[in-house]
């Protein structure tokens, strides 16, 4: 399916820079491979740049029509009410030199320079991770007497035990199980291949929650048992969405009494963590959370560095 290019509405008064950002998202697409949900992202980022920005033809973008849209993005008020965070701010100015960046080197056209456009200054990124105790009362809030339950300690126990990503785990196929090495195969971002390795404490939930499934639908995890039971394969519109996912973690955050509000990537944050706690190397850690750059995971080195808190312990307070 290729790249939507606009909506119906809009196809009549397409501007320059309309038509640009069309063929921008069909060339991410069709040479760059890039998944769905990036190139959704991108448009909804470049529609945005639109609304935003007073100039309808990338030629036409400089200086001060870019500080006008860092202005206006300071500004923006979300559909849910909110400002935008700094982070998601120089989102938006990345996907911005990167469009500038294929207008320049793929059509050859004389536009702004991308590398003049500058991100914000952010704030040193915070890590949610739940303590070991919190983490024991998650696992344990699902009622493991019910299908439901069963499911949703499942989802719980392989966020935890993976570090996946919400629309990684969500993405799972049954058939991806593979109990006897006990692996998964996940396809992360960009597409990049990864293993990911299952907990003894995982794989006998997933092994509980696969018992009491009747049906032979492909999804993992999925909706509604008693009508999937009457389904054909392949069965994808029983396949939990991300939304109920993510509601599911919430949920039994709030029956677990957890006042930090974890949601599905705290566990991904606490499985690194734990990791480097007990002694795990960064480049590895790396690689299980399919990170591109070293400099994403050492962000965790802030809150598992062992060594720190022994100099402190060691070094602080011996003169009081």
């Amino acid at each position: 399916m290729s790249p939507k290019p606009s909506t119906a509405a809009e196809a009549t008064t397409l501007t320059p820079l309309g038509h640009a950002i069309d063929r921008y998202l069909i060339f991410l697409q069709a040479e760059e491979n890039k998944s769905p949900l990036t190139i959704k992202a991108y448009r909804e980022s470049l529609q945005l740049l639109s609304a935003l920005c007073d100039v309808d033809d990338p030629l036409l973008l400089s200086k001060q029509t870019i500080r006008m849209y860092k202005a206006s993005l300071h500004t923006h008020i979300t559909r849910h009410g909110k400002q935008l965070a700094v982070r998601t701010k120089n989102h938006h100015l990345t996907i911005l030199r990167a469009f500038l960046r294929y207008l320049m080197r793929e059509e050859e056209l004389n536009v702004y320079p991308p590398d003049r456009i500058t991100r914000l200054k952010e704030e040193e990124r915070k890590v949610k991770v739940l303590f070991r105790e919190d983490l024991i009362i998650l696992l344990n809030a699902p009622d493991s007497s019910t299908k439901i339950g069963k499911r949703d300690r499942a989802i719980l126990e392989l966020f935890f035990s993976t570090g996946l990503r919400l629309a990684e785990l969500r993405s799972l196929n049954v058939a991806d199980l593979n109990f006897i090495t006990r692996e998964i195969s996940v396809r992360g971002k960009r597409g990049k291949i990864r293993v990911v390795f299952v907990s003894d404490q995982s794989v006998e939930a997933l092994k509980s929650y696969l018992a009491v499934r009747l049906d032979h639908l492909y999804p993992l995890f999925i909706s509604k048992f008693d009508k999937a039971n009457l389904e054909l394969p392949p069965g994808e519109k029983y396949r939990l969405s991300s939304n109920s996912i993510y509601r599911i973690v919430v949920k039994y955050a709030k029956l677990a009494g957890l006042m930090n509000h974890p949601t599905p990537h705290t566990l991904r944050h606490s499985f690194a963590t734990d990791l480097l706690r007990n002694g795990a190397d960064l480049r590895s850690v790396q690689e299980l959370l399919g990170h591109k750059d070293l400099g994403t995971t050492q962000v965790y080195t802030h809150v598992t560095n062992p060594q720190l808190k022994d100099v402190h312990k060691k070094f602080h307070g011996k003169v009081l």
